[in-house]
C-alpha cells in the first residue's frame, strides 16, 4: 500500500491511501504518529481526490528523527575518513520536515547549503532493545527524505547537529510505501540538481543496514509508530565535489529511489 499526507480543501491535515492517481482520505487518522495505529487498517473515504492536485506534507509526524551519518564507503572515502565500526548517529526534529513540492528556503546565515539523498525507514510498531531478526517487523515502510545540510554550520564543531536541524529545510515524500511490498536492501536512489546527476547508488551498499541501525538505535530509546530513520548519503555530496556545489535560489533538487518515486523540491532564498 501508499498513503501519503496532505491538506483538504480546508487546510486541514489529512492522510490518505494512494490508489493509482486517486487518494482516498483515511477516516478519522489525519497523520503517520505515534498515536496512529496500523493505517492499512482504517476505513478509507469512497470518494478521492487525485494527487497532483494535493499540497503534500511529509508522510509521518514522528516524535524522533534518526540519521546516520557515513553510511555508503563511497560518502566515507569522498570524506577521508576511517569506515565506522558503529554507526554515527545525529538527531532532527519534526520542525525540520518539510512536504514534497515545498520550498527548500536558504536561510541568510549559511552559504554552503547542500543536499543529500536517503532512503526514509518509518517505524511502524514501538520496541526497545529490538533484536536484528526481529528489527524488520517494527517498519511500517519506506520513504524518501533529502537530508539538506547547512556545511558551514555542520563543521564549526565536531558535533553535526547545528548544521542538520534547521526548520522547515529536509524533505520527506512523497509518499509511503508500505514494509510488504519493498526490500530495503535492494533499492537504487540517486538525486538530480536541476536535471544533473549528482548521486547514484544501492542500498546494498549500505555500510550498516536497516535491520542493525533499528536494533541500534532501539539500545538506548524506545522507537514509536511514525519515528523516521534516515539511513545515509551515497558519494557525491556537493561539499565534496571540485569545484564545490551548493544549492542556490531556483534550483530543482529531485530524488528518487525505485520502488517509492520522486521527491522534488525547489529551493528558495529565505526572504
Amino acid at each position: 500500500m501508499r498513503f501519503v499526507a496532505y491538506r483538504d480543501e480546508n487546510g486541514a491535515e489529512a492522510l490518505g491511501r494512494l490508489d493509482g492517481t486517486r487518494v482516498h482520505r483515511l477516516l478519522g487518522l489525519d497523520r503517520i504518529d505515534r498515536a496512529a495505529g496500523d493505517p492499512a487498517a482504517v476505513p478509507v473515504a469512497e470518494d478521492g481526490a487525485e494527487l497532483d492536485g494535493l499540497a503534500l506534507l511529509p508522510v509521518a509526524r514522528p516524535g524522533k528523527v534518526f540519521c546516520v551519518g557515513l553510511n555508503y564507503r563511497a560518502h566515507v572515502d569522498e570524506t577521508g575518513r576511517d569506515l565506522p565500526e558503529y554507526p554515527v548517529l545525529f538527531p532532527k526534529f519534526a520542525s525540520n520536515l518539510i512536504g514534497h513540492g515545498e520550498p527548500i528556503l536558504l536561510p541568510p546565515e549559511s552559504s554552503q547549503v547542500d543536499y543529500e539523498a536517503e532512503l526514509a525507514v518509518v517505524i511502524g510498531r514501538a520496541g526497545r532493545r529490538i533484536p536484528r531478526g526481529e528489527a524488520l517487523e517494527h517498519v511500517l515502510g519506506y520513504t524518501i527524505a533529502n537530508d539538506v545540510t547547512m556545511r558551514d554550520f555542520q563543521y564549526r564543531t565536531h558535533q553535526w547537529m547545528q548544521g542538520k536541524a534547521w526548520d522547515g529545510s529536509t524533505p520527506l515524500g512523497p509518499v509511503l510505501v508500505t514494509a510488504d511490498e519493498l526490500d530495503p536492501g535492494k533499492l537504487d536512489l540517486s538525486l538530480r540538481l536541476n536535471g544533473r546527476e549528482m548521486q547514484s547508488a544501492s542500498t546494498d551498499r549500505l555500510i550498516f543496514d536497516v535491520p542493525t541501525l533499528i536494533e541500534v538505535t532501539s539500545q538506548f530509546t524506545l522507537l514509536e509508530p511514525g519515528d523516521v530513520i534516515l539511513t545515509g548519503t551515497p558519494g557525491g555530496v556537493g561539499f565534496r565535489r571540485d569545484p564545490q556545489v551548493f544549492l542556490a535560489d531556483g534550483d530543482v533538487v529531485e530524488v528518487t529511489i525505485g520502488g517509492i518515486g520522486t521527491l522534488r523540491n525547489t529551493v528558495r532564498a529565505e526572504a
